[in-house]
């Protein structure tokens, strides 16, 4: 019976093994694919995300945490850029609300080049199997 738990030892642990790329490269793939879907891919992505950051190695688990933060800042930007289209749109009428529809599109314009220079960004440092060095930086 000891022989059957020293054989045991020489078994790497999940943290040892190599990692897969393939779920943080499918979940790049997908925050992509929702320009073409109008962000539903985008959520599926999110939800892989989440899913897969407890279990995942410290490179990968930098990804998903960028991935994650990517949604959500993206999201916030978003939703700035639509209320002040909506009240750009509305204040229009009298001309005051021209400035705002301006800005809100140069802000939504703004979020999409972000978002999808930091998912190219993301698949660059993944193929070459390094962590992401700032997951948590606003820019890049």
């Amino acid at each position: 019976m000891e022989a059957a738990v020293s054989d045991r030892a020489d078994i790497p642990s999940a943290a040892d093994l190599p990692q897969d790329k393939t779920l943080p490269m499918a979940a790049y793939v997908l925050y992509l694919l929702g320009f073409v879907t109008g962000g539903v891919t985008t959520v599926v992505g999110l939800i892989l995300a989440y899913v897969n950051r407890g279990p995942a190695s410290h490179t990968h688990a930098t990804h998903y945490t960028f991935l994650i933060r990517t949604f959500w800042l993206s999201l916030a930007s978003i939703a700035i850029g639509c209320v002040m289209m909506v009240w750009g749109a509305i204040f229009s009428v009298i001309l005051i609300g021209i400035p705002f529809l301006i800005l809100a599109k140069l802000i939504l314009a703004a979020t999409t080049v972000w978002f999808a220079v930091r998912c190219v960004v993301g698949l660059i440092y993944l193929s070459r199997d390094e962590a992401y060095p700032r997951p948590y930086a606003l820019v890049i």
